[in-house]
């Protein structure tokens, strides 16, 4: 995510990053692990099929999982970090997690050859984040209960939103990428990586600011507020990405990258034709929006308050995926006045025969399994493999195209194997549907 709502990221610094040799002999490890997955020849095969399904002809169905519950994943000390430097940690962290997934619960995943080296970008922000009373339940985990307290009132509270402003600190870059090189010589190359794929969703900040259920009300009591609201948010993220582009800091996500709430990006019409290597453009990448706050709200409403005010930021991507966890199986109608729209999500709470119906083969079905399957007292694969077999069944009447994306994974009740079986059960399942 490039913001986060419940504070102000702080500007990158430059402080030189000096490890120990225990912490570089552990690193460079990890990284001649990561190094053997990616020499697999399996990941040229996945990538032609991801490509297949966002070309809209797809071999199988593609199964991909992320937001992962890694407080509860741990086995046999696979997750436990070893290095001391806090820089040294962050790598390992993200190593050692690539493997286990790997290892664990890979399903249709692309490892790179190369190690990131992301760009010092900052962003002011929009200068408002929440404010909020928290209910936790677990002090490991990062799901955790919100109630809103509202900032936006009338008109002049719109003021509180600023126009971000995005530099680059180059010195920082270039010390992390040095320290990189350093340690990973000789085993991974790495690469320098701009912003890739940006998660681009008003109302997901909006509510925080105005209050849920407030917001909801304010749709019929106060329309004007709102419309001018998400014109001003949508100013702002706007006012971002010409940043972005005006001092070269994107990255393409056709790749491995996830895209919207769905799986990877690789798709034959991007980066397109009009496309400079050395200067990477919006055109040349995904976008995406939803409004997951409006699931139940009617379609012209949904169409009035969220995907009206985003077509002008929607408009300026090669690809578009639309949705999250709101159902859209009512609101094709207004979806398909995007013209580039290629992925839908279809979240758990469609109504399956109908979205499917809807769908069709015209575009990806990012069809989300609810993860509550991971937090019943009992673990029942044989629930898991019915509730996928029910969708593919429906999907394939119609042609479909889909990706099977299991996410937003809060627990899996300390039992990991239970997430390791999904996995291979949607493996089995795509298998049995492939065309």
């Amino acid at each position: 995510m490039l913001h986060d709502p419940s504070h102000y990221e702080l500007p990158p610094t430059t402080e030189e990053i000096q490890l120990s040799d225990g912490d570089v002999t552990i690193l460079r490890e990890l990284a001649a692990q990561v190094a053997e997955i990616a020499d697999d020849p399996i990941h040229s095969d996945k990538e032609e099929l991801w490509t297949n399904l966002n070309d809209l002809n797809a071999s199988r169905p593609m199964v991909w999982i992320n937001e992962i519950c890694w407080h509860e994943m741990n086995v046999n000390d696979e997750l436990t970090l070893r290095t001391e430097h806090t820089w040294a940690q962050e790598q390992e962290r993200e190593l050692r997690q690539l493997i286990y997934q790997w290892r664990h619960l890979p399903a249709d995943m692309i490892v790179n050859d190369f190690w990131t080296c992301p760009l010092a970008i900052h962003s002011t922000d929009f200068g408002i984040i929440e404010d909020v009373d928290l209910a936790i339940t677990d002090e490991r985990s990062d799901i955790v209960s919100r109630q809103f307290h509202r900032q936006i009132n009338d008109f002049d509270d719109l003021e509180k939103i600023k126009m971000p402003v995005v530099t680059h600190n180059e010195e920082a870059t270039r010390v992390r990428y040095e320290a990189m090189q350093r340690v990973f010589n000789g085993i991974l190359p790495v690469k320098k990586m701009g912003q890739t794929h940006i998660w681009f969703t008003p109302w997901d900040y909006l509510i925080r600011w105005l209050e849920v259920d407030q917001a909801m009300l304010d749709l019929v009591m106060k329309p004007d507020l709102i419309h001018a609201a998400v014109d001003r948010l949508v100013d702002a993220w706007m006012t971002e990405l010409d940043q972005f582009e005006e001092q070269n800091l994107l990255a393409l996500d056709c790749n491995n990258t996830r895209i919207g709430s769905g799986g990877y990006g690789y798709a034959s019409d991007l980066p397109g034709e009009n496309y400079d290597a050395d200067y990477v453009r919006p055109h040349n990448m995904w976008g995406c929006s939803n409004a997951q706050i409006f699931s139940s709200v009617s379609p012209q409403m949904h169409w009035d308050f969220a995907i009206e005010h985003d077509l002008r930021w929607l408009e300026r991507w090669g690809l578009l995926y639309y949705g999250c966890c709101e159902p859209l199986d009512t609101k094709m109608e207004q979806l398909r006045k995007i013209s580039n729209l290629r992925k839908i999500s279809v979240s758990p709470w469609c109504n399956t025969q109908k979205v499917t119906r809807e769908i069709g083969a015209d575009y990806v079905m990012s069809r989300k399994p609810s993860p509550a399957i991971f937090a019943t007292e009992t673990w029942h694969p044989e629930l898991a493999r019915k509730e996928l077999v029910e969708f593919m069944d429906e999907a394939k009447e119609v042609g479909a195209h889909v990706e099977l994306i299991m996410k937003d994974i809060s627990t899996v009740s300390n039992d990991p194997q239970r997430l390791w079986d999904w996995s291979q059960i949607a493996m089995e399942v795509a298998q049995e549907y492939a065309s």
